[in-house]
């Protein structure tokens, strides 16, 4: 299991679980973030394909500023876990500990790049979180979303200042939280 999607100043957080058969040989499959954008994409069908078992759990930005970031991870996970439909009996799940976190879980700090499947996962969770920003950005169009995916990037921050932060956008993350111009707007 892994996520994607805790930094961006817009758009959900996305975990996903991956349970591949134990002789699965995917040699291209690596962490998320070492892989191209095409790669990832080109990846993303034959994880499926391969895999026995895979789901993800969404919480989105409005939960998040509700709840906050520990919890939206936390969040993420049981729905990712929850939406598989099956029992397991332990998750390997990338980074470090999440608190109260009630399934059975292994952490594994750098997991993606020790775990095929987690690396599937993490492949998984940014393909399905891009996705979302993707039709995002025609929902919500002059922030960029398609090509930032959220995160704050120059063009992306210039873009809230002008036309103030969109429905997606995580009023608990700055700039919006500490400009209360920005709030006002929104609210």
């Amino acid at each position: 299991m892994d996520e994607a999607g805790r930094g961006p100043l817009a758009g959900p957080l996305v975990a996903a679980v991956v349970i591949l058969p134990r002789e699965t040989v995917l040699t291209e499959v690596d962490d998320s973030k070492k892989l191209s954008g095409s790669k990832r994409r080109r990846l993303f069908p034959l994880i499926i394909e391969e895999s026995k078992y895979c789901s993800t759990g969404i919480v989105e930005s409005s939960e998040i500023d509700m709840v906050g970031m520990a919890e939206a991870v936390r969040l993420s996970f049981t729905r990712a876990a929850g939406a598989l439909g099956i029992p397991v009996d332990l998750f390997l799940i990338d980074g470090l500990p999440v608190r109260n976190l009630n399934i059975p879980a292994e952490f594994i700090v750098k997991g993606d790049s020790k775990s095929l499947s987690i690396a599937a996962a993490s492949i998984i969770a940014k393909v399905t979180r891009d996705d979302i920003m993707i039709k995002a950005d025609g929902k919500y169009p002059g922030y960029g979303f398609a090509s930032n995916k959220g995160y704050g990037t120059r063009d992306h921050i210039e873009a809230i200042r002008k036309f103030g932060p969109s429905p997606i956008h995580r009023m608990s993350f700055a700039p919006m939280k500490n400009d209360m111009q920005l709030r006002l707007r929104f609210e």
